[in-house]
């Protein structure tokens, strides 16, 4: 449920992913589906297969590890947002949170049981719980980079005033968490850089000029690089032109509850009625014949 302008490099001003703007929805309408995310938020709860998946990931991306501590070249961020490795800065890897290192999945559960839409005041609600449990595998790679001294940077979408929150759910689930200042939430200033809604990449920028990023963590596109057209074209664009880095320095978990990839499907419209989006997305449908 992530809004992104489709002509302009901005995302609405969001919390973790969700759109800008949203209301409790009331029971459906005769003829549409009650929720289009029942089997993805139990697959991600229930499935064998959701924590192999994360587990694989975060093991095979600990077994890097030293091959990029001891490359002084290896840096996970694009040129236009890396610092000068040259200069000797600390190792750290990036991690987005939601999703990526917290499963927030009983939030989402909870909008199904209550047949409504995500919105801040229960989003808020749901952070400040601390509920949150650690993505599989996260906790054994986090705490691996952190024994070679590599610091773990935390850049989310959730906001600044859910940082106090956000960090003791990170450290009450095993996560390592050097100080305050490894949380860049929505709302973090960086001097020279204009924040661009929900984007990411100043928040780069900024850990790209203090330490040498080995690598990235995500479950979005924007969570590696700066979506500048959120459709599907531009998404094909930005994964044609940075695959090679998959499996390498960018590590993708499974997000299938939310995300960008799914407003670029009706054109980041989420002013139209819930029929209209979700006939947008059947339409998106590959029949093959």
């Amino acid at each position: 449920m992530l809004a992104l302008s489709a002509c302009k490099s901005i995302e609405p001003a969001t919390t973790a992913g969700m759109p800008a703007t949203s209301t409790p929805a009331a029971t459906p309408a005769v003829g549409v589906v009650a929720d289009d995310n029942l089997n993805a938020v139990l697959w991600v709860q229930r499935a064998a297969e959701y924590k192999a998946l994360s587990e694989q990931t975060y093991r095979a991306a600990a077994g890097r590890l030293d091959a990029a501590l001891k490359a002084s070249s290896w840096d996970a961020l694009v040129p236009e947002e890396r610092g000068n490795a040259a200069t000797g800065l600390k190792p750290a890897v990036i991690l987005d949170v939601d999703e990526t290192v917290l499963d927030n999945s009983p939030y989402q559960a909870r909008l199904i049981a209550d047949h409504a839409q995500y919105d801040q005041v229960s989003w808020d609600q749901w952070v400040a719980e601390k509920k949150a449990r650690a993505v599989p595998g996260v906790v054994a790679f986090a705490r691996a980079a952190d024994a070679r001294g590599v610091t773990l940077l935390y850049i989310s979408n959730r906001a600044v005033h859910l940082k106090d929150a956000t960090i003791a759910n990170l450290r009450a689930v095993g996560l390592p968490v050097a100080d305050d200042s490894v949380f860049l939430g929505l709302g973090t200033q960086v001097p020279g850089c204009e924040q661009n809604g929900t984007e990411k990449n100043c928040r780069r920028k900024l850990a790209g000029q203090q330490y040498r990023v080995l690598m990235q963590f995500g479950d979005q596109l924007g969570d590696f690089v700066q979506v500048t057209a959120n459709t599907q074209a531009g998404r094909q664009q930005l994964l044609d032109q940075h695959h090679h880095w998959f499996g390498e320095r960018w590590w993708m978990l499974a997000g299938p509850t939310y995300g960008s990839w799914e407003p670029a499907l009706f054109n980041n419209d989420w002013a139209q009625p819930v029929q209209a989006r979700r006939a947008a997305k059947q339409a998106a449908l590959d029949l093959a014949r």
